[in-house]
């Protein structure tokens, strides 16, 4: 029993204090909606058109603002009031799901709709994305960062898990639209919960006076320090074959197995049950390893290569859980690594840089996986990410560990667990 508790006072450390505790409750809120509406716009495009490539090309349109806009958000977020920012973004997202919803509730949405709108929001999740990496730190603090990261991941997969059931049920008896309009009323949820937050409560750390305000000041500055590009070039590999999971997922579901949109939830359900028990043993770890990052890119590569060559559907939703697990580990051991070795007057752009790496990506990425699940199989669009993922993988290991240590990680066999060597004082 006292080890159980300990677990559990390690693994939910961060919801011990208040502010973390509302942005995180009212996140999951908002995320439920996002990952109905993820389902429901990948099934409207497929219904309107059929096509692996035009659902590429809208996931392309809504991740290409973090691409363009990257380098420009990160130094606006270095500057700004977090929580003021969240105000205005989730504000944004919640009135684009509702025209879309009702446009499609209506009968007058068409494909020319659908990109656009798929814009805007990409347009304003440039700068949501980034402000809630950074937003977190100052919720929590340094000592806390690793556990809160990881929680909120959980969180989000938590919803991976719900949401995409809601939708499942919803789509085939009440319609496509309720998921876009439930969308909207999730974020009266995390605009409350923001506004119940405790300003005085909030961990800013002081920084030096930025000089910097160029474009390339955040890239020159994480070219410079070698964890961050490592961690950043491998994260950029995975998210632009890997990380397209909104497009390999429903093709896998529809062409491989001839499957519907519940078909569809339930592999992304199963790969957000995964994530969660990721999150949770994340979370109750209190430090960041490299052995852990580039273990979680190579077996969160070849359990997408497996799952991608399972014979039914069934297995695959298994398959599936796997790669929510490591995809988990993966991600908040990068983001904790390169936000605890970023300066504080840099963190902003750091964490745009991260997000372009693994969402910006998608705008080379998504139409290039649809192209491959529609001309040569649903099973080639998601085994194609697993490769990249082992090969990144590969080169993080190369990368950011010694050659003796190197030779030891394909045993799996008793491996250390020395911490990634992490600046506590900010860097110039």
């Amino acid at each position: 029993m006292e080890a159980l508790r300990a677990f559990g006072e390690q693994t939910f450390a961060s919801l011990r204090i208040r502010n973390y505790r509302l942005y995180l409750f009212g996140l999951n809120l908002s995320h439920i909606g996002d990952w109905m509406q993820t389902v429901a716009l990948g099934w409207l495009v497929l219904d309107l058109t059929g096509s692996g490539v035009a659902l590429g090309t809208v996931m392309a349109l809504r991740f290409a603002p973090i691409l363009a806009l990257g380098l420009f958000v990160g130094g606006i977020i270095d500057r700004s009031e977090k929580r003021t920012l969240l105000f205005i973004t989730q504000s944004s997202f919640g009135f684009f799901a509702l025209m879309l919803g009702t446009l499609v509730y209506t009968g007058l949405i068409e494909m020319w709709m659908i990109y656009l709108l798929a814009l805007l929001f990409g347009s304003i999740d440039a700068f949501d994305k980034p402000t809630r990496q950074t937003f977190v730190h100052e919720t929590v603090g340094r000592d806390n960062l690793r556990n809160a990261v990881s929680l909120n991941s959980t969180s989000v997969n938590l919803a991976r898990v719900v949401g995409p059931l809601f939708a499942g049920a919803l789509i085939p008896t009440i319609g496509l639209a309720l998921c876009f309009f439930l969308k909207a009323g999730s974020v009266v949820g995390i605009l409350t919960l923001l506004a119940r937050m405790k300003p005085t409560n909030f961990h800013k750390e002081e920084s030096i006076v930025d000089e910097e305000r160029n474009l390339l000041s955040g890239v020159r500055y994480a070219m410079s320090v070698p964890l961050i590009r490592s961690v950043l070039i491998t994260m950029a590999a995975i998210g632009t074959l890997a990380y397209e999971f909104q497009v390999s997922l429903p093709l896998l579901a529809r062409s491989t197995f001839g499957g519907g949109a519940a078909d569809y939830a339930a592999l992304l359900s199963a790969m957000g049950a995964g994530s969660v028990a990721g999150g949770l043993f994340a979370a109750s770890r209190g430090k960041v390893s490299a052995y852990e990052f580039v273990l979680s890119a190579i077996l969160f590569g070849s359990c997408i290569l497996v799952t991608a060559l399972l014979p039914t559907l069934s297995l695959a939703i298994v398959g599936m859980v796997f790669v929510g697990f490591f995809s988990i580990t993966l991600s908040s051991t990068g983001n904790t690594m390169v936000q605890l070795e970023s300066a504080p007057h840099m963190r902003g752009r750091v964490m745009a840089l991260w997000m372009m790496a693994i969402f910006g990506s998608t705008l080379i990425g998504a139409p290039l996986i649809g192209w491959i699940g529609e001309h040569i199989g649903g099973r080639w669009a998601l085994g194609v990410g697993g490769i990249a993922a082992i090969v990144a993988g590969s080169f993080a290991a190369w990368r950011m560990l010694e050659r003796s240590e190197l030779l030891s990680i394909p045993a799996f066999i008793m491996i250390r667990r020395d911490e990634v060597a992490v600046e506590e004082d900010a860097k110039v």
